[in-house]
């Protein structure tokens, strides 16, 4: 349909009105505004995507954060409990000792 369209002496009939309507001067400053333009678009374009990987590398971090927080919660706990039981043991220990010498005493 459009191939007939852009042929040759068509692009060639297209350039002079070009040129005509916007002169010679104004024609470098079209082409940088257009070229600008579109780099611009993809500039844009591009950033969206990182937005997208900027936001999965933030959450990732910040579940690793949460994950890291919580095993070192765990650990605290953890030594504290062992530390809670070593000093039962030690009372129990203490306390059957005592008993033993009252006993040991007593006889």
């Amino acid at each position: 349909m459009f191939g007939d369209l852009f042929t040759g002496p068509h692009l060639l009939f297209l350039g002079v009105i070009v040129l005509v309507l916007f002169g010679g001067k104004k024609l470098p400053e079209l082409g940088k505004g257009l070229g600008e333009g579109l780099r611009g678009f993809k500039d844009g374009m591009k950033g969206i995507g990182e937005d997208d990987t900027d936001e999965k590398k933030k959450e990732a971090a910040e579940a690793e954060a949460k994950r890291k927080d919580a095993e070192d919660k765990a650990y605290q706990e953890a030594k504290l409990a062992a530390e809670a039981k070593l000093a039962a043991e030690a009372r129990v220990a203490a306390e059957m000792k005592a008993e033993r010498e009252r006993e040991a005493v007593s006889k």
